[in-house]
């Protein structure tokens, strides 16, 4: 694999993967209004790219093809894959792709365990090889990998380096036989990078991912990096953050400089009915072809933390998509959805 690497999200797509919720997975209690946050995810990636949606059953298939006729969505946008799933966060059981030097891909099938068995991932964890077998999906070179990881858990800058976190990469509950050692050395084989950059600090309550990069930190063009920041001393991750803020302000890019840094805003603390904190998150973004979509909240945040998304992806357009409800479930926007890089799909917009 070593001609192979990981693209930087903002990399050219074929589309995103969304698998569609559906009442056997936790969102029945609030579908309504969980189905709500996927049309409009769906509406603003079928206005610029493919979109590809795992549907549990024939039922949902159906349902899926109703609501894109609704929102008028163009048909050869949209590629319905029929497979059964525990759950939606397509993040993390979806595929990963990489590129190798001519920018053909290579899908990689990771073993997903829902974050180290919390959770049952039976179905979830073989939706990438029903997913290869789609008649959307062109003949490109596919490979099924032992090693327990998920998309939401690694970051790439594109250029060689990718971004994780000790307390989930690290954690027992994934690989307890292999040693940080050891986890670098296949993260590097398979994903093609020069090296490896661990978090020591960052979590956000209520987070059951043990700590997933993309809830804390991301790359953007230009060398930068955009990450959760916290300025009130009397919240639980006032400490934790500013030591975060401190290791990202050592780290620097291959050719030894300091990175570029853009701070997002601290949301008001997110509650459920019971009184537990939810996980939100403005570094929870999705890149897509010419734009960012970011996760808003109701919050007097939304619109700081979009303008400061816009400065970190000057070329992009910035969409705020509400988010509210998928935190409820401790998960946003990037966690249930995956980009399929340009070469993944047979047709090619």
């Amino acid at each position: 694999m070593s001609n192979y690497a990981l693209p930087s999200e903002w990399t050219r797509q074929d589309a995103v993967m969304l698998t569609w919720p559906h009442s056997a997975t936790d969102w029945a209690p609030m579908l309504d209004e969980v189905e709500q946050v996927y049309r409009q995810l769906a509406k603003e990636i079928a206005s610029r790219e493919q979109l590809v949606v795992i549907c549990h059953d024939a039922r949902i298939k159906a349902r899926v093809q109703a609501i894109a006729q609704e929102l008028q969505l163009p048909a050869k946008q949209l590629h319905l894959v029929e497979a059964p799933c525990n759950d939606t966060w397509a993040r993390d059981h979806g595929p990963i792709t990489v590129l190798d030097e001519e920018g053909s891909p290579c899908l990689l099938d990771f073993t997903f365990t829902a974050w180290g068995d919390k959770f049952a991932a039976n179905l979830d964890n073989d939706i990438n090889q029903q997913l290869f077998q789609a008649d959307c999906i062109a003949d490109i070179p596919k490979k099924r990998i032992d090693l327990v990881l998920e998309g939401g858990g690694i970051e790439s800058d594109g250029k060689g380096s990718l971004l994780v976190t000790k307390k989930c990469l690290l954690n027992p509950n994934r690989n307890p036989q292999l040693n940080q050692q050891q986890i670098e050395q296949q993260l590097c084989q398979h994903l093609g990078m020069q090296r490896v950059l661990w978090l020591e600090h960052g979590y956000l309550a209520g987070d059951d991912t043990d700590a997933h990069i993309d809830t804390l930190v991301r790359f953007a063009p230009n060398d930068t990096l955009v990450y959760v920041s916290c300025d009130d001393p009397a919240d639980e991750h006032f400490n934790e953050l500013q030591a975060m803020a401190q290791e990202l302000a050592e780290l620097t890019t291959l050719d030894g400089r300091p990175y570029h840094r853009i701070a997002l805003p601290w949301p008001a603390a997110k509650f459920d009915a019971e009184g537990e904190r939810l996980p939100a998150s403005y570094a929870n973004y999705l890149i897509i072809n010419g734009a960012v979509l970011v996760p808003t909240y109701h919050d007097s945040q939304d619109s700081v933390a979009l303008a400061q998304i816009q400065r970190a992806y000057p070329d992009h357009q910035v969409v705020g998509v509400h988010c509210l409800p998928l935190i409820h479930q401790y998960g946003s926007l990037h966690c249930v959805s995956m980009q399929l890089p340009a070469g993944v799909l047979k047709s090619s917009l």
